[in-house]
């Protein structure tokens, strides 16, 4: 059984009374189903047994791994313990594959227990105390204890080892990662909480077990990653917190574009980025890490029914989230996040009244460029985001089905694979409160569905390509490989797109056509009557 026990509980913080109201309760054997109120410090026990009776069947499932890896350290006197994210998660119900430990056992001695145990092993971490490890399918990283300091000019920290599970719990991140389980022979067997991991969790608050200000000059990524646990978590920072980010948010260019990158992408793809990057922003954050999305908050859209660009983008990247199939889609979200960065450097008072944004599609995928190399995203995430930006208004120029089939050939092909999300995102970036509007909005693109799904029936759209290929171009024209191809290649596409296909005679026919405009002679051998 996993018995709970606060060892040691450090003085009471103020992190934020959990807001429970009074309860309740019918007793369904009393027939006139009398009513007790249930005081919130009750409600907030009760809750509190329900959390760890929820990890306690979490960590049972776990059994296969936990009991024989702790009877390993046990059976050579050495302390093993469950620690910060996988015991949070444990309580909160959300219990990944990545397992997270800490030990009073050395790395060396760590890698001796795991060897003939553990089906693969790296020592990638090792000089900070961590072996990594994979057994039965789960991904083990276990840690010395540690005491550590960090030199406050890069975020490497100097590493000491410690002696106590409770010197090592005090230098992580937040309380709620500051909770350890011990592991022994019986698999998981004590919750140990000496820093309020738990109050912190009921209350849904991120705070840190020491300062701040402490906290975050030793290791500045921690206010990103703050803002991060805000989106997963869907909890609020302690006001010290949140204060401390704005007045330390400077303390970010410490670290390097990789490691920004990455709390990013897990901030964006939480259960709510909304929050998370509402806080950013008004931490001052986000104007050290991706100063295009505060700058957002300078512009009011063109039909003024948000206080801002920023909030529209923020309501888009919310319809974007419903509209996605399965797993959070990073492509998408950042798509949405980043559609309209474009307008404060496009935005423009009319004479008449009211204000455009003519262009900002395109400035804006400049823009991505531009900030998502400078996070050193790759290459593809970068040129995705950027073309979903550049064609999201693409779609407004069809009207009401004016298109021909060749401008829909061209929307299908200027998307290529990525028109599953333009759909989704042309879809979320109708924000209108004018129900009469969104729905025509809404219809007229579901009309432009159906028009790629017909066109889809009666010819590939997946691949638009040019009906002769290089090959058949070098000997209609006589031509050897080179640039002259590549421009044939193009027109034949461009004649593609225009007219949908056509049989090989007629394309045939065409490219001489176009190449004798362009002052070329045909070849004798490809002329009507000629003789080879």
């Amino acid at each position: 059984m996993l018995l709970a026990r606060a060892a040691g509980r450090a003085p009471t913080r103020s992190i934020g009374a959990a807001s429970v109201d009074w309860r309740v309760v019918t007793d369904s054997a009393d027939a006139a189903h009398e009513v007790r109120r249930v005081p919130p410090d009750e409600a907030r026990e009760e809750r509190r047994t329900r959390l760890l009776a929820a990890a306690q069947i979490s960590l049972r499932q776990l059994s296969d791994i936990l009991g024989p890896l702790g009877t390993r350290f046990a059976d050579a006197g050495f302390e093993l313990y469950l620690v910060g994210g996988s015991v949070r998660d444990a309580v909160l119900g959300r219990l990944t594959s990545d397992l997270d430990f800490t030990t009073d056992a050395r790395p060396e001695q760590v890698q001796a227990l795991l060897r003939g145990w553990a089906d693969a092993m790296w020592d990638t971490g090792i000089e900070f105390g961590t072996v990594s490890a994979e057994a039965l399918g789960q991904m083990l990283e276990i840690t010395t204890f540690r005491a550590e300091a960090y030199d406050r000019v890069t975020r490497n920290p100097v590493v000491r080892f410690g002696e106590r599970l409770e010197d090592d719990l005090v230098r992580r991140d937040f309380t709620v990662n500051a909770m350890a389980v011990r592991v022994g022979r019986g698999g998981a067997e004590e919750f140990l909480d000496p820093l309020g991991g738990m109050d912190a969790v009921l209350a849904g608050v991120i705070d840190t077990p020491a300062t701040p200000q402490e906290s975050f000059s030793d290791d500045p990524l921690r206010m990103l990653r703050a803002a991060r646990f805000v989106s997963q978590l869907g909890f609020s920072v302690a006001p010290r917190v949140s204060a401390a980010m704005a007045d330390m948010n400077a303390e970010i260019d410490r670290i390097t574009p990789e490691r920004v990158r990455t709390e990013l992408d897990k901030l964006i793809l939480g259960e709510h980025p909304v929050d998370g990057l509402v806080l950013l922003v008004d931490s001052g954050l986000a104007e050290r890490v991706i100063p295009e999305v505060p700058g957002m908050k300078l512009a009011i859209d063109e039909h003024h029914q948000h206080k801002d660009v920023f909030w529209h983008s923020m309501t888009v990247l919310r319809q974007a989230i419903d509209l996605e199939d399965a797993d959070p889609d990073l492509v998408l979200r950042w798509a949405a996040l980043l559609h309209d960065i474009g307008k404060p450097a496009t935005r423009r008072h009319e004479p008449a009244g009211g204000v455009s944004f003519h262009h900002h599609e395109v400035v804006g995928a400049k823009m991505v460029r531009k900030r998502m190399r400078a996070l050193a995203y790759s290459k593809a995430v970068t040129e995705d985001v950027a073309r979903l930006v550049f064609l999201h208004l693409r779609f407004h120029g069809y009207g009401e089905g004016q298109w021909t089939d060749s401008a829909v050939r061209r929307y299908v092909t200027d998307a290529g694979d990525l028109l599953p999300r333009l759909h989704k995102l042309v879809r979320a970036d109708c924000t209108t409160r004018n129900k009469r509007r969104a729905a025509r909005l809404q219809a007229t693109y579901d009309s432009l569905e159906q028009r790629i799904e017909q066109l889809r029936e009666r010819e590939d759209l997946d691949r638009v390509r040019p009906d002769l290929d290089g090959n058949a171009i070098m000997q209609l024209l006589g031509l050897p490989p080179g640039p002259e191809v590549g421009r044939a290649w193009s027109h034949l596409k461009e004649l593609r797109l225009d007219r949908g296909p056509l049989e090989p005679d007629e394309a045939a026919a065409e490219l001489r056509r176009w190449w004798a405009e362009q002052g070329a002679q045909v070849p004798l051998a490809e002329q009507p009557g000629g003789e080879a």
